[in-house]
């Protein structure tokens, strides 16, 4: 079984890469540390309720919609 914070980085990379976005970009729009982002979407961050929100409203997302299918 794939561990929560890999399946998560993994929807986080591919909602990046269709918006466009660098990693730069989705941490200016999360209001994030540019360094955080390759972190999240590695799998090595164990992040909090208000970072999951502050990356939903970024990709103008729900949260249900940014956690569909994790």
């Amino acid at each position: 079984m794939e561990d929560i914070k890999v399946k998560f980085g993994h929807r986080i990379k591919e909602l990046r890469l269709l918006k466009g976005y660098s990693q730069e970009k989705l941490a200016e729009l999360s209001d994030l540390d540019r360094t955080y982002i390759p972190g999240i979407e590695s799998g090595k961050r164990n992040i909090s309720l208000v970072v999951i929100e502050k990356i939903a409203k970024a990709f103008n997302l729900s949260l249900s919609e940014l956690l569909h299918n994790i």
